[in-house]
């Protein structure tokens, strides 16, 4: 059963006051408590999160407490807690019941998958409510399960420590939208600035007739009083939250974009006010007329989008880039030690994988071996995508050989590792397709490769040909690709075989030399060396 949560200091050196838990004492978790946050002490065990928001409630279970945690369960519920909290000041009942219900069964699953720890966290509805402390008594009444209720200030941190987490490189705003507030955060150098909460949840706004004047007064009143979101103006916007996802997912299907992950999908600025505005004038019948749309958010839509025009009217962003992290994936980066913080979480993410389904590879080798093909590359630009590819190599020999540069393509391009955006995507995902013989034309990969430049693709093309060369001279084995190397000149590539060795050159060698040297634009050769492969010789012996 779950471990209880323990208050402990944020990353940020703040002190812990943020988190405020509580729990009846005569509640004795079945698993022995421990001093520090159970998902910190959790071991390299399964973790979990349940997310008590004012909309919904969430379950995700994680492989474990790394700088990229893959899912390995998520189980969401709408129970619209807070959806009268703003007439009543009490949560909604029929809501506390379909929670208590759910949270049991949750209880239930995480016993059931051996996970070792889960922090429970409540945000708006349960803090604000007058029955919240009761309805936190009954959650550990019934399940054992100590809740950590947050405050709006702490909310917001983590939800910005969520979106840094998944990019690094986030300059702008991050606003969070939930069921009974809005988290908003200035995010700069990799630190998190100012940052406020305000009662704008979607669920807050809506109820009787003539919402919509009442809740743009509302909102514009509330956003007009941070006015340190003007520094920010011409920046990027991240929206984190479901009701903004559903905006995410609305503009993909418009445009048919070709990948259908809301992570780090990016909008241009103007182009999104265009459809915010849009959404904020439909009613539920035309709102639920729009297959992208979940019907459980038809009635929210609405005024989540009259938020968002609210935001975007004020920053006036570049553009728009949406987050699939915030709170849950927040609380965990936090709870990482700073110098585990500041890894990729791309390379973090590839590298665990890579652990899992590597035969006798070494993607630092690969990454060595490659270096010559992308000497041109100014600032190294490619370097973290090149080497990303290089540790998912093999990411497909267990498969039937005549789909595994489809199922390559089709599993880089969906991976569940978070660190780049959708054009990054695509181009793992183009050279993983080549790595196993997949042409860049192709009809397969045609809608998504469509989004790279024209450079980018030749990259990604030459990466994967440069891939499928080293795997066939060395059968995959590492410490062969160590004995050889590439030399790239303006006219010639030439693959270096060691003295002894040259029964590594064979038919297939030379075929897949040959793809790339015509890729670019080259003469392919096979030589001999007699010296350390790691550095060309002048002399060798030409094998033609």
């Amino acid at each position: 059963m779950p471990l209880p949560k323990a208050d402990i200091a944020p990353a940020s050196g703040k002190p812990a006051s943020g988190k405020t838990d509580i729990a009846p004492s005569n509640v004795r978790p079945i698993l022995p408590a421990i001093a520090e946050s159970p998902l910190a002490m959790s071991g390299g065990g399964r973790i979990g999160i349940i997310d008590i928001g004012s909309n919904s409630i969430r379950l995700v279970v994680y492989d474990g407490l790394t700088r990229s945690p893959t899912p390995i369960y998520n189980e969401k519920v709408l129970c619209g807690l807070g959806r009268d909290i703003a007439r009543s000041g009490r949560l909604h009942p029929e809501g506390v019941a379909m929670a208590l219900t759910n949270l049991a069964r949750f209880t239930s699953l995480v016993q059931g998958m051996e996970v070792v720890a889960v922090d429970v966290l409540a945000t708006a509805a349960v803090r604000e409510a007058v029955d919240g402390a009761s309805f936190v008594a009954e959650i550990a009444r019934r399940c054992a399960l100590k809740v950590t209720v947050i405050t709006g200030e702490e909310e917001a941190r983590l939800s910005g420590m969520g979106v840094l987490g998944g990019n690094p490189g986030a300059e702008g705003v991050m606003g969070d939208l939930g069921g009974g507030s809005l988290e908003l955060v200035g995010l700069h150098d990799r630190v998190i600035h100012e940052q406020t909460t305000l009662p704008l949840g979607a669920l807050r706004l809506i109820g009787g007739k003539g919402w919509r004047k009442s809740a743009d007064e509302t909102i514009s009143a509330l956003l007009s009083r941070e006015t340190w979101i003007e520094a920010y103006r011409g920046q990027s916007f991240f929206p984190v939250g479901g009701n903004w996802r559903s905006l995410a997912k609305l503009d993909m299907a418009r445009r048919g974009h070709p990948i259908h992950i809301i992570h780090q999908y990016s909008i241009d600025g103007a182009e999104i006010t265009d459809l915010v505005r849009l959404i904020a004038q439909q009613g539920k019948s035309s709102m639920a007329s729009l297959e992208a749309v979940s019907r459980r958010r038809v009635e929210t839509l609405p005024a989540a989008a009259m938020v968002m025009l609210g935001i975007l009217t004020r920053l006036q962003p570049k553009r728009v880039v949406f987050s699939a992290l915030g709170l849950r994936e927040g609380h965990l980066f936090d709870l990482l030690p700073p110098d585990k913080r500041d890894h990729d979480p791309l390379i973090a993410g590839c590298e665990a994988l890579a652990k899992r389904i590597d035969r006798f590879g070494d993607g630092d080798v690969l990454c060595n071996w490659t270096q010559p093909l992308f000497e041109d590359d100014v600032g190294r630009t490619l370097d973290r995508l090149r080497r990303a590819a290089c540790l998912l190599s093999d990411l497909c020999w267990t498969e039937h050989p005549d789909y595994r540069a489809e199922h390559a393509f089709l599993r880089a391009l969906r991976l569940p590792i978070t660190g780049m955006d959708h054009e990054e995507r695509a181009f793992l995902a183009l050279s993983l397709y080549v790595r196993y013989g997949g042409k860049p034309g192709d009809s397969v990969v045609g809608p998504t490769v469509g989004i790279l430049q024209p450079d980018r693709r030749h990259k990604a093309t030459m990466l994967g040909q440069a891939l499928r060369l080293a795997h066939t001279v060395s059968g995959g084995v590492m410490a062969l690709v160590a004995q050889t190397c590439l030399q790239v000149t303006p006219e010639i590539v030439v693959l270096w075989l060691p003295d002894g060795g040259g029964a590594l050159g064979g038919d297939a060698v030379q075929r897949r030399l040959q793809s790339l040297a015509s890729t670019l634009s080259v003469v392919g050769r096979i030589a001999v060396s007699d010296t350390d492969p790691a550095t060309p010789p002048d002399a060798v012996h030409d094998q033609g």
